[in-house]
Order: C-alpha cells, then sequence, then structure tokens
C-alpha cells in the first residue's frame, strides 16, 4: 500500500486558533508572545497514515501534537521502515533538525487522524527569548528521545493504544481483555477497556482516555461497522484473537488505509481449547492477517496471559543466545539460572548454536529435557565427525541432520509456545537472514552451517550458512520484536587463535586418518571455524542489552564438545551474579515492585 506524503488542512477545524498555552511546552510563556506566535502559526489536520515530512526534507518548523498521534520511522537501506517511537498529544517534533539546521533524518507519519500546529523556527525562537524555561524544557525532552531512541525502552517507543479485534462472535472478547486488564493492573498499570459504546466520540475523547491511562483496551469484532473503523484508525497495534479450530476467510482483514494495517503494527493471538485439532496452519493464519508476530494462548491460562500482558506493557523480557560451538552451552546454565530467579523468557533467540539453545527454550523443555538432548546431540558422540573429502563441505552432515530430526522433529517456528527466532547468512543476497517461521530444525541446519565445515543449506534459491559469520549476536533482531528488556549472553569471546605447529609441513589427508582416525578432526576443521568467525566484533549489539553475561571459559574452545559440565557452571554462575546485582525496571519484573522497594 502507497504512503500518502502530503499534508490537508482540517476540513473541520474549528473557526478559532486552537491556543499555544494548550501546548505544556509553551503554556508559562507572556501571553504577548504567545499572541505574536499564533499570528504566524499553521493549524492543520493530518489524515491517519499520511506523511508530515521525510528524510532529507527541509527543517525550518517545528510541529505540535494537538491530538491524534505521529509515528516517528527509520527508513532502512532495503526501503522498509522501523518505528522509532510515538508522537503524542501535547509534544513536539521536528525539534532537533530544526535546531541543528539540518534536514530531517526519519520520517514521521501520522499513527491516527491528528491535529497539529507548525511554527517556523523564527517564531519558535522568539518564544524562547520570551521565555528561556521552554528551550530547557525542550532539551530535557530531546536527550530523552536520544536514549530511547538508542535502547528503544522508553515509554514514547511503545504503543498505548491496542485495537482488540476478534475474527468469531464465538470468541469472548470482553473475558479476554479483563483478564489481560487484570495482570497489567497488577504491574501497576492504569488501564480502560472502551468498546462501541464510544463510537462517534470526538478525538479528545481518544486523547484523555491516553492521557487518564497507560494502556487503552478498544474492543471490536471484525466486520464493516463504524466502529471497527475507528478501532483500526486509533489503535497504536492491532491484536487480531482467532481461533485455532477455525479457518481465516481470505481477505480476512477489509481494505483500509489505517495506519496499523500500512506500516504492519498487527498482532496475531491464536486461541486453542482443549484437545481440538486446528482446522488449518498457523501461517495461514498469519498470511491472511498480515501479521508482523503472533502469540499463543491456551484456554484461559493465566502464564501466557501474564506474557501477553508484559508484551503490551512494554515489560516482556527477550533473551539472546550468540553462537560459540561448544561454549554455547553456557547458555543451558543461564537457562537454569534465570528459571531459579523465575525471570520470565517471553521472546527467545539466537545464532549458530546459540539457536539451538534458544530453540530448545522456545519447545518448552525443561532443565531437564534440555540436559538430556543437548548431551545425547552434542557431548556423547560429536554430530560432526562424518568427515569426507571437502567438495563443499568437510563433513556430508547427515548427522547433524539425523539428530535435528530426532529433537526438533517437524515442529514449524510459528507454532512454538515462546516466540523465536534464528539468524543465519545468505551468502546469496550477502546479509544475514532472520528466521520466524518455517520448520525448525531448517532453520536451525542453516544457523550452524559453518562454511567449509558443514554444507550450506539451499533455501529458494538461497545459499544459507552459519549465522555468526554476520550476525553472531542478534540483539539488534530482538530489538525488533519486542519493545521489552533484554537479556544478552555472548559466549563468543574465544582463546588464543590456533596452533602454529598444526600447520608447519602437515601431512596430507591419508597420513592424517592413518595417524588419528576418521572420528578425530583434521587441523583444518579448526582453520575453518576460526576463518569464519574471525571478524565477528566482540561488542557488536552489547549496548543495547539491559543485562549483559559473557561466561568465562578461557579453556573451552568452540570444538570442545566434551567440556559440557564446566561450560553450563559458568553460565549458571556468571548469571546468577548479574541477576544478583540488576536494578531499575527489570529488577521490577523479575523480583517485583514490592521486592525491590524494599531493597
Amino acid at each position: 500500500m502507497g504512503l500518502k506524503t502530503k499534508t490537508k488542512v482540517a476540513e473541520d477545524a474549528t473557526p478559532v486558533f486552537p491556543s499555544l498555552r494548550t501546548i505544556p511546552f509553551l503554556r508559562d510563556a507572556p501571553p504577548k508572545a504567545l499572541k505574536a506566535a499564533e499570528a504566524e502559526a499553521r493549524y492543520f489536520g493530518l489524515p491517519g497514515g499520511w506523511q508530515l515530512f521525510g528524510p532529507g526534507d527541509a527543517s525550518d518548523q517545528i510541529y505540535f501534537v494537538l491530538s491524534g498521534s505521529l509515528g516517528a520511522f527509520r527508513v532502512n537501506p532495503n526501503g522498509s521502515m522501523e518505528l522509532m517511537g510515538h508522537i503524542r498529544s501535547g509534544e513536539p517534533v521536528g525539534e532537533m533538525s530544526m535546531i541543528a539546521g539540518e534536514p530531517h533524518e526519519n520520517a514521521v507519519f501520522a499513527l491516527r487522524d491528528t491535529e497539529v500546529i507548525a511554527m517556523s523556527r523564527s517564531g519558535f525562537m522568539q518564544l524562547v527569548r520570551s521565555d528561556p524555561a521552554i528551550l530547557e524544557r525542550l532539551t530535557r525532552l530531546i536527550m530523552i528521545r536520544m536514549r530511547q531512541a538508542k535502547k528503544k525502552t522508553g515509554r514514547s517507543a511503545e504503543p498505548r493504544v491496542f485495537g482488540l479485534v476478534s475474527t468469531s462472535p464465538t470468541i469472548d472478547l470482553k473475558q479476554r481483555a479483563h483478564a489481560l486488564a487484570t495482570e497489567l493492573q497488577g504491574m501497576g498499570m492504569r488501564v480502560a477497556i472502551v468498546g462501541e459504546e464510544a463510537v462517534g466520540m470526538p478525538a479528545a475523547y481518544f486523547d484523555e482516555l491516553e492521557t487518564r491511562n497507560e494502556i487503552v483496551l478498544l474492543l471490536s469484532t471484525l466486520g464493516d461497522s463504524p466502529w471497527f473503523k475507528m478501532t483500526q484508525r486509533h489503535s497504536d497495534r492491532i491484536w487480531l484473537f482467532a481461533r485455532s479450530n477455525a479457518r481465516p476467510s481470505i481477505p480476512l482483514l477489509p481494505d483500509d488505509t489505517s495506519p496499523a494495517r500500512q506500516f504492519r503494527l498487527v498482532d496475531l493471538v491464536l486461541l486453542h481449547h482443549g484437545g481440538e485439532r486446528p482446522a488449518t496452519s498457523t501461517l495461514e493464519w498469519k498470511y491472511a492477517a498480515e501479521a508482523a508476530r503472533v502469540f499463543h494462548w491456551n484456554g484461559m491460562d493465566e502464564v501466557e496471559c501474564r506474557g501477553l500482558a508484559r508484551t503490551m506493557a512494554g515489560k516482556s523480557v527477550g533473551v539472546v543466545m550468540s553462537g560459540g560451538g561448544a561454549r554455547a552451552y553456557a547458555h543451558i546454565g543461564v537457562i537454569r539460572a534465570l528459571r531459579e530467579a523465575n525471570c520470565p523468557i517471553d521472546f527467545v533467540g539466537g545464532s549458530s548454536m546459540g539457536a539451538i539453545i534458544a530453540a530448545a527454550v522456545a519447545c518448552g523443555w525443561d532443565d531437564a529435557e534440555i540436559d538430556r538432548r543437548i548431551r545425547k546431540a552434542f557431548v556423547e558422540s560429536n554430530p560432526l565427525s562424518d568427515y569426507r573429502l571437502p567438495v563443499v563441505g568437510l563433513v556430508k552432515g547427515n548427522k547433524v541432520d539425523a539428530r535435528l530430526k530426532e529433537h526438533f522433529g517437524d515442529l514449524k517456528i510459528e507454532d512454538l509456545r515462546v516466540p523465536f527466532f534464528a539468524v543465519s547468512t545468505n551468502l546469496t543476497q550477502g546479509a544475514f537472514q532472520v528466521h520466524t517461521e518455517g520448520m525448525l530444525r531448517e532453520a536451525l541446519r542453516a544457523t550452524i552451517s559453518l562454511p567449509g565445515i558443514l554444507p550450506p543449506v539451499v533455501s529458494s534459491k538461497q545459499v544459507l550458512v552459519d549465522g555468526a559469520v554476520l550476525n553472531n549476536f542478534p540483539v539488534d533482531v530482538m530489538r525488533e520484536m519486542h519493545r521489552g528488556r533484554i537479556i544478552g549472553v555472548d559466549v563468543a569471546v574465544a582463546p588464543e587463535g590456533l596452533s602454529a605447529e598444526d600447520f608447519i609441513d602437515p601431512p596430507g589427508f591419508i597420513g592424517w586418518t592413518l595417524k588419528h582416525g576418521f572420528k578425530s578432526a583434521p587441523p583444518i576443521a579448526n582453520l575453518l571455524m576460526r576463518a569464519a568467525t574471525i571478524s565477528m566484533d566482540p561488542n557488536k549489539h552489547r549496548s543495547l542489552t539491559d543485562i549483559l553475561v559473557v561466561p568465562q571459559m578461557k579453556d573451552i574452545e568452540l570444538r570442545d564438545w566434551k567440556e559440557y559440565d564446566e561450560a553450563v557452571e559458568a553460565g549458571y554462575n556468571d548469571m546468577k551474579q548479574a541477576l544478583a546485582d540488576v536494578k531499575g525496571p527489570l529488577a521490577q519484573i523479575i523480583r517485583g515492585n514490592a521486592a525491590v522497594a524494599a531493597e
């Protein structure tokens, strides 16, 4: 759907120019100065989905939102747009570029029908001269926004108005909404639930709801009704509720230019009841809804409800696990420590061997099952021992394929209990690839296919290899998946490099095999592993984490598959220490508000 790029003067604008005193930043300015500013300011309406300005546009004005909501978007090199944050009623936008005198770097769109006041740079500076406190307040806001843009954990970056839309009249949406509201209120949040009784209410009514509450839930049934259309246009994000034992109509949603649809701010909540068999695949529902994320809710399960509420509140917890060969065993100890501390894991993902452990968590395996399966698959025997004279890989990969199928079967990523992703490297396109749907074992096979060791995976004519090559610690991917807190575990810091003795007058393949047998890896294995991972930046993405754990494993190398217990213990101990030291919002999520207040 094309994006509108023009502004439009509000046809229903009030004849009297809105007073600038209604804007918190300006309310204390002298009346004479405000009157002069109003004389040169411009008042207009911006329909939902329309652009206020784009990258490269001149920045000779500052804008203030009177009602509605704007969204700031970063335009990525591939043309996709990433929502950076919301600009809500009473807030300015365009202030940084205006003060710097430089073109805008990002795009700003109306996320719903929005009323805006535009003021020239000269007019604004006249106001500042009359009341210097304006500039002080603006500077404080700029600093806050810069921190939020870096971490993406600030309130302005989170949706506050959720449109909960049922796709079937048999779904008790009120019951679901009240269950979510109860969990949100337990987190200390003010919540409003609004239904069709609000149809036809003016924009100011919804602005007031946002002012008085931290989360607003708009309830609607899918259909061609005025309230459903209003729900779409007034929601920061839409959650579609669907029964897994039903099939979606195609298309599921009617054509609409609402920003939530336009910017793919739609999620699917698939409801499961007892032992009912799904009527179709999760992907059919996801594609029909054009959903960015999929969540599963079994019955009225309180644990899953609590996780959904945390996601709404921006208090979800995502865990990212790096690759690192056998050093990735440390992730198992990390998970054990998190579970002992009752720390929720709402999203999980990783690269290379980190993705293997993350998948175990997403499957819902308990600590004992993770231990049993990883020991069997990687410790008791080496899955990389089916060596051959290399054509595309040093090993055949048959053992790896067999073990992935044994432990992960035909599970689909989109059906996992915990939202999951794995990262591989797409050599065809020269970029990393994020796997959020499809056969789990195929994504895992791609993300551990270290070039030269394992044969690459060919999928849709794309050649995929180990995720560690381009993004070994994909915290940036997790940051796009949710707006909550991130725990990152980076095990990629390896010991000193290769032993020079192995490469001085080395024997041929037959000579090596006669001396060491087929189960011992020749030096080329270490050579290829080091060559494929040497460009990894150990500090890349670390600053995006709320808790960073780098387990100390000085004597464990990438291929030390037998050093399981030592690596697990290192991860466990370091994570326990990190949790004991944590403070702030994440501490409240883990230990509860009361416990943190008492510390």
